[in-house]
């Protein structure tokens, strides 16, 4: 069965990411449903293939399962081959930052490793740092389309859960002001859009028929619901909030607790594997 294209589990989906809209609540990562969604995750085989930012989360995930030693389900690095426990969010990294479509190649040599004939559910996340204001978003993604086309003809049982590109902190302050006073583009605003006009592609082709974790939407968005969004060229840009990060790209440790949260419910919210 296709779990992406049961009609069930694209209500699912809009349900999950119309959650994601709304203002998050700062105890989530605590709230009364975390073990009940921990406890339908160590029946299940997960694989993630990331970067920097992905650790980030993983971070996350790894404390808040930490908290509950009696619920067996672990964040480990994959395994080379099919050896994968039952409640297991295995990761490799995927090379390397900076080429995205390499990061497909290993994407799907990961999962023809062996991994993919056991895994429930498999995810990529391409890195900010693989989006530069030259970068063809429209091209990148219908590579990305077609590798995740040929991956789910190929493996399907796997539930492919798509993940929008992070985002950077636009620059700010008087040094911003002038580059906008002589028609320059603040730093990390064009970059931000590349990323946003390859999200919106990916939202768009997937949003309510297929599980979406939309890691740029939190990234953008305040605790009570509000959007950070940067005005340029008559567009409006979302960035990363200079809350969540210490270095403008990576998440401090409150993001990274809130998202892993996010995460755990929305890998928790898939139907169970048949």
């Amino acid at each position: 069965m296709m779990w992406p294209h049961d009609p069930g589990v694209a209500g699912l989906c809009a349900s999950l990411l119309c959650a994601v809209a709304i203002p998050m609540r700062a105890d989530r990562s605590q709230d009364a449903g975390l073990r009940s969604d921990l406890l339908r995750l160590s029946h299940r085989r997960i694989f993630f293939g990331h970067q920097s930012v992905g650790m980030n989360l993983l971070d996350g995930v790894r404390e808040i399962a930490g908290r509950y030693p009696d619920v067996p389900f672990r964040v480990i690095e994959a395994p080379a081959g099919a050896e994968l426990p039952e409640g297991s969010l295995a990761h490799a990294y995927m090379a390397e930052n900076g080429e995205p479509d390499l990061k497909l190649e290993s994407f799907d040599r990961a999962l023809s490793s062996g991994i993919g004939s056991v895994v429930d559910v498999a995810f990529l996340k391409f890195c900010y740092i693989d989006f530069s204001s030259m970068t063809d978003a429209p091209r990148l993604f219908a590579q990305y389309q077609a590798t995740l086309s040929a991956l789910r003809a190929r493996y399907p049982r796997i539930v492919f859960v798509h993940v929008t590109a992070p985002l950077t902190t636009v620059q700010d302050g008087p040094k911003a002001a002038l580059k906008r006073l002589l028609g320059r583009a603040p730093a990390g605003i064009s970059e931000n859009a590349k990323r946003e006009e390859f999200n919106e592609l990916l939202r768009r082709a997937y949003q309510g028929k297929e599980p979406v974790f939309d890691l740029a939407r939190l990234e953008s968005t305040e605790p009570d619901g509000r959007q950070k969004l940067h005005e340029w060229n008559g567009s409006k840009v979302p960035a990363l909030l200079a809350a969540y990060s210490e270095d403008g790209g990576h998440l401090n440790d409150k993001a990274r607790l809130r998202f892993a949260r996010e995460l755990i419910a929305l890998l928790a919210a898939l139907p169970q594997v048949p």
